[in-house]
């Protein structure tokens, strides 16, 4: 073997080499996935010169293969690429940090569309992190070129020389570390290339099996994909999760270079919306899960690939730089999500109300953080609603939802498909809620959060023809807040904090008054609330609400004014507490229900006697609790003491009823 040099390795900053070999890499794992994409890399390259004539010989299969051998504890990679000239290694070898890629690139630039992975400098020297001893072997693809090897024992020293090798390509081989022979063990070997290069072009080989069998379908023509092919992405991806609801497929190479498919998943509830779960990529090789730098924060909880070669990375690969163009290609994702959910809502409507109930949280938080996605998206921003339309149609039409069509509004058959909530009713956007409703209620929306506690409420206001947009998600707390300051002249109320005069019988005949005690029916029944229930901090209200049938409308309500409901919420949120019912709060008595007649009659009896109050006045305060209590039951739950209390005075109401009737 003829030596033909001996030296030490140029470095540009002294004793550097220790660091790259300790401490360059926060993984010491990594070293495979670099000296594979080397070989990716050399094998692009001489696809470049074959296209460009320089090299006419033949370029073969590309392969790369990798070996171990644990008597003698070495990992070997292996590659029929372009090779390298004793010159070469000389200059991209020996000098460290200095990136053969970039130089190569430059010369062969608009000669294909192969990409060069290679373009980080010290890849190839986080071999040392593992290796007490790294050899290369390697052949050059110009014509009469003299194999070289070259050998470095982890110093600055190596030696380069002449080798027998006649195949083109190189060949690295590691002689580990005693304390690294885990890369010895053929699973470890089969997961490190499974995690970092599953993706990359070009068949990797071990053991005689091809490890990588995966397509990077991302960087194809969204146009050549079928439905299949995103779903099967999905699931190797991400197994054992329910289906994607929709996809985004990335691609453009100008300004920055950024391909990639996103996926919206259903959102379960103990999903963390602040970590990120894409993965990132850089040429098909894995670079990390994390990508939160170039992810606009509103769609963390979308999965996929995103892969760029213009995201600045550290030299590991491991973290991300923020720059200009991090921030530029956040907002061309979130843009191209926006023209997504646009395209499904005009395409597709059915199957964009089917998915409304995971994406349209990805919606509202984005239009609450980003403002040029909110202009984006703010026309398709949806509302499930109580509205029903008049036109007559048979018992078992389909619901319809209003859209806004090249024709105008029309109301079209809209049913999704598959709603796992079970919901049949229609959604509408906010505008055409305030034009459909501007002669009833103008500039008035009203809204509600709990459609099981507040049903009562709905079905008062349904049943008058008011129309009431369901807000019942988990963001729609800060998204009714958010509307308000979009659609400032519009005043929002939730269905249990007032009464709008429409749900009031103004048409009712004034009441007479009792000569006895000089005072009027609605009088007596307030006096009679507020003797039985003895809470000052109640306040009790009489009104005659409308109903279609005598027992349509509840015998009372409880109300949470607006802006004291709110203060109260805004109070728990600072103090980081459940938000506790109020004390003060209004009981609104419905002096039109028959129960709140019968027992406005049954209290006339209620005279004051030696032995204390009679049976009768005594069973109306108890019915007064008893309603009292029906109707908080509808804001709050009890606890373990107030459940107590109700179920007592529930039996004793029950007892005395029957006593009566006997």
């Amino acid at each position: 073997m003829t030596v033909l040099e001996q030296g030490t390795i140029s470095i540009h900053t002294e004793n550097i080499f220790p660091i790259i070999k300790k401490s360059l890499y926060t993984d010491h794992e990594v070293f495979l996935r670099e000296l594979i994409s080397n070989a990716v890399d050399a094998i692009a390259k001489l696809k470049m010169v074959s296209r460009t004539g320089e090299y006419s010989g033949d370029i073969s299969e590309p392969q790369i293969n990798i070996a171990i051998d644990k008597e003698n504890k070495t990992l070997s990679i292996s590659d029929n690429g372009i090779g390298m000239t004793a010159d070469e290694v000389k200059k991209y070898i020996n000098q460290v940090a200095f990136s053969s890629a970039e130089e190569f690139i430059q010369k062969y630039q608009g000669s294909g569309d192969d990409a060069i992975i290679g373009h980080f400098g010290l890849g190839f020297y986080s071999s040392f992190m593992v290796a007490q001893k790294v050899d290369i072997d390697t052949l050059s693809y110009k014509e009469g070129s003299q194999a070289v090897h070259w050998s470095c024992d982890g110093s600055p020293a190596f030696e380069l020389s002449e080798s027998t090798r006649t195949e083109r390509g190189t060949t690295i081989t590691l002689t580990l570390q005693d304390e690294e022979l885990e890369y010895v063990e053929a699973s470890r070997v089969k997961q490190l290339v499974k995690t970092y290069c599953d993706f990359m072009p070009v068949p990797i080989k071990f053991e005689g099996e091809e490890l990588n069998k995966h397509k990077a379908i991302w960087r194809e023509s969204a146009s050549n994909l079928q439905k299949q092919d995103y779903l099967e992405l999905y699931r190797y991806l991400y197994p054992f999760q329910e289906e994607p609801l929709l996809w985004v497929h990335l691609n453009t190479d100008y300004p920055f270079i950024v391909n990639g498919i996103l996926f919206f998943p259903k959102l379960r509830p103990d999903v963390d919306v602040t970590q990120g779960n894409i993965k990132l990529f850089c040429n098909q090789v894995f670079v990390s899960d994390h990508c939160e730098e170039i992810i606009p924060k509103f769609l963390m909880p979308l999965r996929g690939v995103i892969d760029s070669t213009d995201i600045p990375l550290n030299v590991s690969r491991s973290s991300l730089q923020s720059n200009r163009t991090v921030r530029k290609i956040a907002d061309y994702i979130a843009k191209k999500v926006g023209d997504r959910l646009k395209e499904l809502y005009r395409d597709d409507r059915d199957e964009y109300i089917r998915c409304w109930q995971d994406i349209g949280t990805f919606v509202k938080f984005g239009a609450l953080n980003d403002d040029k996605f909110k202009k984006q998206i703010e026309d398709i921003l949806i509302y499930r609603s109580t509205y029903e339309p008049t036109s007559e149609k048979p018992e078992t039409a389909t619901p319809e939802v209003q859209v806004q069509t090249e024709e105008g509004d029309l109301w079209q058959d809209v049913t999704p498909k598959s709603d796992s909530s079970g919901s049949t009713q229609p959604y509408t956007t906010l505008k055409e809620y305030l034009e459909r409703n501007q002669k009833r209620h103008e500039n008035r929306v009203f809204y509600c959060t709990e459609p099981a506690s507040q049903a009562t409420y709905v079905a008062l206001h349904k049943s008058q023809g008011l129309e009431v947009l369901f807000m019942d998600s988990f963001i729609d707390t800060h998204f009714i807040s958010f509307l308000e300051r979009e659609y400032s002249d519009v005043k929002f109320s939730r269905v249990d904090s007032d009464i709008d005069d429409t749900l009031i019988d103004k048409e009712k005949e004034a009441e007479i008054v009792d000569p006895a005690t000089n005072k009027t029916r609605s009088e007596q029944v307030k006096e009679m609330f507020q003797n039985a229930l003895n809470k000052p901090k109640v306040n009790i209200r009489t009104e005659a609400l409308k109903s279609d049938s005598t027992e349509g409308a509840p015998p009372a309500i409880v109300l949470l004014p607006e802006a004291l409901r709110r203060m109260r919420d805004m109070t728990a949120l600072l103090q980081q507490q459940a938000a506790e019912f109020p004390e003060e709060h209004v009981l609104l008595v419905n002096t039109s229900h028959p129960l709140i007649q019968n027992l406005a009659n049954l209290s006339q009896g209620a005279i004051i006697q030696s032995g204390g109050e009679s049976p009768s006045a005594q069973l109306a305060s108890m019915i007064c609790h008893h309603v009292y209590d029906l109707a908080l039951m509808a804001q709050k739950g009890f606890d373990a003491e107030g459940m107590k209390d109700f179920v007592e005075r529930s039996n004793n109401v029950l007892t005395k009823l029957t006593e009566r009737a006997v």
